[in-house]
């Protein structure tokens, strides 16, 4: 199988749980040959040192061209919702979404979407916290917040903190099958 390659996106504030979950389940294969493996590689507007919403420091050596080289351009929970996305990354994620990446809001990452203009007329869905400013931002979204997920041709969105799992899980499903999506889901010990 060839590997496909995911990029997440991290930036100041970033939840360490939201930046974790992908190379958490797209990793869950990396020692079984007969399941499919993803290169999962961390990027940044600026490459360097990263305060995580916890405070920790991570290092990460990638640039948003890593985006560019993915299959999948995953943006974690964004740290605050008011606050609009910068230009930088929003023109960079239309370009990955133009190329043909499928590009994932976890939570309130939902939000860099809807300002890149990528859930215009699209389902969409974030956490139930900020539901009503999801909803006055993006009106030419569809937004649905009963739901975990959701898949809207290459734009995915998830609700809520423990959601982003189901998210990916899904990812892997579309991909690869419900078979394989179930392994990976008894490895991580996860329904």
């Amino acid at each position: 199988m060839s590997m496909l390659r995911v990029a997440v996106l991290a930036f100041d504030g970033v939840s360490l749980f939201h930046l974790s979950v992908p190379g958490m389940v797209f990793g869950a294969a990396k020692d079984a040959p007969d399941l499919p493996h993803y290169e999962v590689r961390y990027c940044a507007a600026k490459p360097g040192q990263i305060r995580s919403e916890q405070g920790v420091m991570i290092e990460v050596s990638d640039g948003l061209e890593a985006m560019a080289r993915a299959d999948i351009v995953i943006v974690p929970a964004w740290s605050d919702p008011s606050l609009h996305a910068p230009a930088e990354l929003t023109e960079a994620l239309r370009r990955c979404h133009a190329q043909g990446a499928l590009v994932v809001g976890l939570c309130l990452g939902a939000f860099v979407l809807g300002d890149a203009g990528l859930l215009d007329g699209r389902e969409a869905t974030t956490h139930w916290v900020a539901r009503d400013l999801f909803a006055r931002r993006f009106p030419s979204s569809h937004f649905r917040p009963d739901v975990l997920y959701v898949s809207d041709d290459n734009i995915v969105t998830s609700a809520g903190t423990v959601a982003a799992i189901d998210c990916c899980l899904h990812l892997l499903r579309q991909r690869h099958g419900a078979d394989v999506a179930n392994r990976l889901a008894r490895l991580l010990v996860t329904p």
